[in-house]
């Protein structure tokens, strides 16, 4: 179905259940990357009516043959598989993609999808870097395409009702927000390079970063070197900075940014496993803390996620908590519920209100449908997901240049104090997996 079909048929269907869209109604959609956030996403786009899922793309080919198996095995359709995306771009048939590559590929994936008049639903972070998170977002304005960011805790309820409660007021005045992430992530020892297995392209999979020889250790933990990814930071904080600054409101990069890490003795991660952030906003101070040599901190199964259970938050490896003159509301993600807490009673918590969670991929995934139809910005907008982003990336920008203070213009998006950091915000990209200056 093409976009002009989708918007003639727009007002009829968006607010039609998905389970009785007519087949010629349904949305093409690709997959792009194969691992375990595809792996989800199919089963979530499967199990709506008003989707066709039909192509799968990996240069892995092992990985490609699993996301074929597993359309059809869902489907009962057997989609087309390729191993160059730009390929599947080709196909005019095609409404949107999803993207779950490795990090370093998700901008330019999503950059040649929408030059190719597909809209676009990319996994998290965006981007890895700065500069190509607003060449993104100008792909998106300028092609006139949907993009959703898969940072799914903006179209979850709870936090849609945690971000209708501090907006309230009845937090009092808000001036400090820490962010959590802690956990337990084991060292990386680099191995030697080596031939490359013969299902996997690896030019390909090195795309636009520096082309080097063929190395397990930097293919199976890509999100240990600055060349793919920003570490835990990226990966898995931007989840936590996205629903504070969703639930606060704050739609603008800080003033500046001040980070100290260390990194772990015995580890040849190019990450910091200990890092402290400070983010300055107009009146407001967000803090961020990661560990990642902590065990004892717990990220939340699927059963607390899915279940009126909330998280102990002493020990909770990723939660948000949000200091008001009135009570200081906790808030997890992916599900986890929010509790807000008064001035304790006989030494007992006093809880003011409360509500629990769901984990929110059906209703990002729904979100993300309706818009296609519609052509309204999407929860997850891509201006949205790149400033998350970039958040994520000064903070480690800072930790790189050794630990210096960073001075943000939030209009221009540039560092204006530091030569060195400002030059990371834009790395060189190797031909021909190039980003135009003018997408």
């Amino acid at each position: 179905m093409g976009s002009a079909a989708l918007l003639a048929g727009a007002s009829a269907l968006a607010d039609t259940d998905a389970s009785v869209v007519a087949p010629h109604d349904r949305i093409r959609l690709a997959f792009i990357g194969y691992g375990g956030r595809a792996a989800a996403h199919v089963a979530g786009f499967a199990a709506r009516n008003d989707c066709e899922l039909v192509a799968v793309c990996d240069v892995n080919q092992r990985q490609l043959e699993a996301g074929r198996q597993h359309i059809r095995t869902l489907t009962r359709t057997d989609p087309k598989t390729y191993l160059d995306m730009h390929d599947l771009l080709a196909d005019r048939s095609l409404d949107a993609v999803i993207i779950s590559t490795p990090d370093h590929w998700h901008t330019p994936a999503a950059i040649y999808a929408c030059q190719a008049g597909k809209d676009v639903y990319v996994e998290k972070p965006v981007t890895n870097n700065v500069w190509e998170g607003r060449k993104l977002v100008e792909a998106a304005r300028k092609y006139k395409r949907i993009v959703q960011v898969g940072t799914q805790n903006r179209s979850a309820p709870y936090n849609l009702a945690a971000r209708d409660y501090l907006h309230s007021g009845k937090l009092g005045e808000i001036h400090l927000v820490r962010v959590y992430n802690q956990k337990y992530l084991g060292t990386v020892k680099m191995s030697s390079d080596g031939p490359q297995p013969d299902y996997l392209d690896w030019d390909k999979w090195q795309g636009p970063a520096p082309a080097r020889p063929f190395n397990a250790s930097r293919w199976t933990n890509w999100h240990d070197f600055w060349d793919y990814a920003g570490g835990d930071v990226t990966n898995d904080t931007v989840h936590q900075i996205d629903l504070a600054c969703m639930a606060l409101g704050i739609d603008a990069l800080p003033r500046s940014v001040y980070a100290q890490g260390l990194a772990r003795r015995g580890s040849d991660s190019q990450m910091p496993d200990t890092l402290a952030a400070t983010f300055e906003f107009d009146n407001l101070i967000m803090t961020f803390n990661q560990t990642l040599y902590t065990p004892y901190m717990i990220k939340a199964d699927m059963v607390v996620r899915n279940s009126d259970i909330f998280p102990h938050w002493p020990q909770d490896a990723d939660r948000i908590e949000i200091f008001g003159s009135e009570a200081v509301m906790v808030l997890g993600r992916h599900g986890c519920g929010f509790q807000v807490f008064g001035r304790m009673k006989d030494r007992q918590p006093v809880v003011v209100a409360q509500q629990h969670g769901r984990f929110p991929d059906k209703e990002h995934q729904a979100n993300f449908v309706d818009c296609v139809r519609s052509r309204k910005l999407p929860n997850a907008d891509v201006q949205i997901g790149h400033r998350t982003a970039a958040m994520c990336h000064l903070a480690n920008l800072s930790y790189r240049v050794g630990n210096q203070f960073l001075q943000v213009d939030p209009q221009t998006e540039q560092i204006t104090n530091n030569e060195q950091a400002a030059k990371l915000m834009k790395p060189e990209y190797r031909a021909p997996y190039v980003i135009a200056e003018n997408v």
